[in-house]
């Protein structure tokens, strides 16, 4: 096996793991909900055991290299060439609520670029996978985007930042807009479940603002491998500490970054 698949198992293995953690406190955290430090930013026990798992499984397996763990932080080597980048639990929010879109994700980065991707969506059991070279799969089939070519005949999804509270700088104009111009516009409050949903055509596009690299460290990969393309919201290449993420089926990525690139922020309405 190449490096990358074994990557892939060892990934595979702590997801499934924390979808089992996921899965046993469902319904059971009313009394454990903190917010950190935002409104609507939660954090459960669940999030932080599911976390625990998947580190031990990483570390047991890969003690040289560096971790991103939403919970944690940074850990490991920090000079290492690879870096994991963790969520445990993406969707605090609906899983709180018992709302049935949250999921583990778990990315690798190799010298800063994403090659290695698993989420895993303990309540309806699908697991997506992918590798730099090798595919992307849906409960171990192959999956590809979607073919719609026109943006009036997309659906797409996307999601609201913590802070959209507080800051001018959020997509309510965007989602308003593109709402208009497209078959709908879905808020599934999932990064890595919208990223996945464009990778096996379910969603012919997703663009948010706001979010972190592990939100998105798997999904890249996943995009990629199912025939997608990732870019920033000008087209260019993605700058994973941007906040910012553009994803498509290719087909509508052209017309979909240039109505992006035309929308007035909500502030000048």
């Amino acid at each position: 096996m190449t490096n990358l698949q074994i990557f892939l198992d060892i990934a595979t293995e702590a997801a499934l793991s924390a979808g089992v953690v996921l899965q046993d406190y469902l319904g059971k955290v009313e009394d454990a909900i903190t917010e950190k430090g935002r409104p609507g930013d939660l954090v459960t026990a669940a999030d932080k055991a599911s976390e625990k798992v998947i580190l031990e499984i990483i570390n047991r397996h890969f003690p040289q290299h560096s971790i991103l763990a939403e919970e944690s932080g940074k850990l490991g080597n920090q000079t290492s060439e690879y870096l994991w980048a963790i969520d445990p639990l993406d969707g605090t929010t609906n899983y709180a609520h018992q709302y049935p879109c949250f999921a583990v994700s778990i990315g690798l980065f190799i010298q800063g670029v994403p090659k290695v991707g698993v989420i895993y969506d303990p309540f309806h059991n699908e697991l997506f996978r992918a590798a730099a070279g090798l595919g992307a799969t849906r409960n171990r089939r192959p999956i590809k985007v979607s073919q719609t070519s026109e943006l009036s005949k997309s659906l797409l999804v996307t999601g609201f930042a913590y802070d959209r509270r507080e800051t001018k700088d959020n997509n309510y104009a965007e989602f308003c807009h593109l709402t208009h111009l497209t078959q709908g516009v879905r808020r599934g409050g999932s990064a890595s479940l919208d990223l996945a949903y464009v990778a096996c055509g379910r969603v012919d596009g997703y663009w948010e603002r706001g979010i972190a690299p592990w939100d998105i460290a798997a999904g890249i990969i996943l995009v990629q491998e199912a025939g997608g393309q990732v870019t920033a919201y000008n087209g260019g290449d993605l700058q994973i500490d941007s906040g910012r993420i553009l994803a498509t089926n290719g087909y509508i990525h052209n017309s979909l970054s240039q109505k992006l690139m035309q929308i007035s922020p909500l502030s000048a309405w």
